[in-house]
């Protein structure tokens, strides 16, 4: 017996225009997608980490071991949060992919930029343009946030 959620589903479908059914169909090949990488990712991340430790061959105090666990760990926070948006998108919980979540996953790519980076081996230019971008979007992620709760405020908005 289907279940009341696949129903809606396909009553939402029927009214959907074809471009609609375009995009719906491949947000969800790419949830798809996205949601094997995050599988081989956390596999390969668990078995990198449970057969370092047991071998003794990763030691996790080492600088670069940590920088290169929580760099994939990162990357798997990363994808989740981009298949967490689609996911919406698929279901039209959310009609567009809202910039502010695009905003947000761009400032995680960034954190696990920082987190990896070789001091050692990073120019002084280099390092200020990742502040600069890191402020930028840090900016316009608060303006968003700003201007939403602002419209949530609004007496008599829908």
């Amino acid at each position: 017996m289907p279940s009341e959620r696949w129903i809606r589903y396909k009553a939402r479908w029927n009214v959907l225009t074809y471009y609609q059914r375009f995009e719906s169909a491949v947000a969800l090949v790419l949830t798809a997608v996205i949601a094997l990488i995050i599988l081989v990712a956390l596999y390969r991340l668990c078995v990198g980490v449970v057969a370092g430790l047991l071998l003794g061959a990763l030691d996790p105090l080492e600088h670069t071991v940590f920088q290169t666990v929580f760099g994939q760990i990162m990357t798997l926070l990363i994808a989740l949060e981009f298949n967490h948006t689609l996911r919406f998108f698929v279901t039209r919980h959310e009609s567009i992919i809202q910039t502010r979540v695009v905003v947000l996953i761009a400032l995680l790519a960034l954190a696990r930029k920082f987190i990896i980076l070789d001091i050692n081996e990073t120019s002084p230019g280099y390092l200020l343009g990742l502040a600069a971008v890191t402020l930028a979007l840090g900016l316009t992620y608060w303006l968003m946030r700003q201007r939403d709760e602002d419209d949530d405020r609004r007496p008599g908005q829908e």
